[in-house]
């Protein structure tokens, strides 16, 4: 790695990449002429256990660019594994966070970086249009968020993803964040700092799939959900005592109208269905606080984040 200037500040690009083989490459050409003009630039590419080609090219541009390394995990842990396995790699006075397959483009940085050295922020965020996704999927987006606002103590923007850029003491703040179920999309309002909101248009990836797909998405979001709210088991022993007294009423009103004769049946299809509608209550309320306990017990367990087969 060449020396880097004191007076020019460093840059980090950290790089999560699964099974990015064909973006890889136009990704790299993307990149390094939207930076050009910086100096003090490394490029971190975290291999999230790929099946495809990706670490071959990872090896051949950090084996061709001092400035590109690369973590190769020894399976897929994940990609907020993968974040923060370059955050922990990252050397620089500044770090960004961005996708392999340029639905984050390069070259938002250099305004990105403008707005955070100037000292009133510590981070840069950028929050895209949902132009072109599909309507569920917009739906379903935007009432997670909601969910998430309603639950949390923490506003999270709808539209903002991981595509941010901080100083060095916001990630600190990060990485003293020692949990194993990270939900970045939580941590960056916990953290705190001022935030300079840019936006942008939503644009298609550069090529490969989506590795999202509608049960690992659902998963996330009940990671979220889990992990920065406890309103959940509030909300489910609020529900426990509306409920008994709705039975209360019920059971009221029934023996009211079992005395004056008032009911012509004898209940069975009315208390059927009750007793399975509150057994169904109960299996939620149920499976609400496993997630809880499932997640303690992931934490106490203790295991590496993950674990490295080859870096550079």
């Amino acid at each position: 790695m060449p020396a880097v200037e004191s007076s020019v500040p460093l840059l980090s690009l950290v790089v999560p990449c699964f099974n990015e083989s064909a973006v890889l490459e136009q990704f790299y050409a993307a990149a390094t002429r939207a930076l050009a003009e910086l100096a003090g630039i490394e490029m971190i590419f975290v291999d999230d256990g790929s099946t495809d080609g990706t670490l071959k090219i990872l090896q051949t541009l950090a084996a061709t660019d001092p400035r590109a390394h690369y973590v190769s995990f020894s399976r897929n842990f994940g990609k907020e594994m993968a974040m923060l396995a370059g955050l922990r790699e990252a050397r620089g006075d500044y770090t960004v966070i961005l996708d392999a397959d340029l639905q984050h483009s390069p070259t938002l940085i250099p305004a990105m970086l403008s707005a955070v050295r100037g000292g009133e922020y510590d981070c840069a965020a950028v929050v895209r249009t949902r132009a072109g996704d599909a309507p569920m999927r917009t739906f379903l987006s935007r009432v997670f968020y909601r969910a998430m606002n309603f639950l949390s103590d923490y506003e999270m923007v709808d539209g903002a993803g991981d595509f941010r850029l901080f100083s060095r003491r916001y990630k600190d703040a990060l990485l003293a964040v020692g949990e194993h179920h990270r939900f970045s999309k939580g941590l960056f309002p916990w953290v705190g700092f001022q935030t300079k909101w840019l936006h942008c248009e939503n644009a298609a990836r550069a090529g490969g799939e989506t590795k999202w797909s509608s049960r690992k998405l659902a998963l996330y979001a009940l990671d979220g959900l889990i992990g920065f709210s406890t309103r959940l088991l509030s909300l489910i022993s609020w529900g426990g005592i509306i409920t008994c007294l709705l039975s209360l009423a019920v059971l009221g009103y029934l023996i009211v109208a079992k005395l004056v004769g008032a009911m012509p049946t004898d209940g069975t299809t009315t208390l059927g269905c009750i007793i399975a509608f509150f057994s169904g209550v109960q299996l939620f309320a149920t499976g609400i606080l496993g997630q809880y306990i499932a997640k303690i017990h992931d934490e106490v367990k203790n295991r590496p984040h993950y674990l490295v087969k080859e870096k550079r």
